[in-house]
């Protein structure tokens, strides 16, 4: 029977959360997935997604970019549209030619679109 000793490097590391911050943040970059971002630092896919939980399951954001900022309600204003100043021309597929429909509605409009088209 042979056994062998591992000298060296310690193979259990310490990542202090910042730096589980730092990684975490690097999914998602440019297209890296959790498997890439894993691969680049030495670390299995499973720490990645355990660190991910760990952080929501404390409740602390991920980004420190992520805040909320204060919102202040004020009554509502009505903003009456610009009037055109230019004459509204549409041409139509089969070549015609529809002017002057200024204040027609979306929906009348598509209807008449539809008509003059099966015409």
């Amino acid at each position: 029977m042979r056994q062998e000793i591992l000298t060296g490097v310690q193979r259990r590391r310490r990542w202090s959360d910042a730096e589980k911050r730092s990684i975490l943040a690097e999914v998602g970059v440019n297209g890296a997935r959790v498997a890439d971002v894993a691969r680049r630092h030495d670390l299995t896919r499973q720490h990645i997604y355990q660190w991910r939980a760990e952080f929501r399951r404390r409740g602390e954001n991920l980004t420190e970019e992520t805040d909320f900022l204060p919102v202040e309600m004020t009554a509502e204003k009505t903003v009456t549209p610009a009037v055109a100043t230019f004459p509204v021309e549409i041409v139509l597929m089969n070549g015609r030619r529809l002017r002057g429909i200024e204040g027609l509605s979306p929906a009348g409009l598509a209807q008449l679109i539809r008509v003059l088209e099966g015409a």
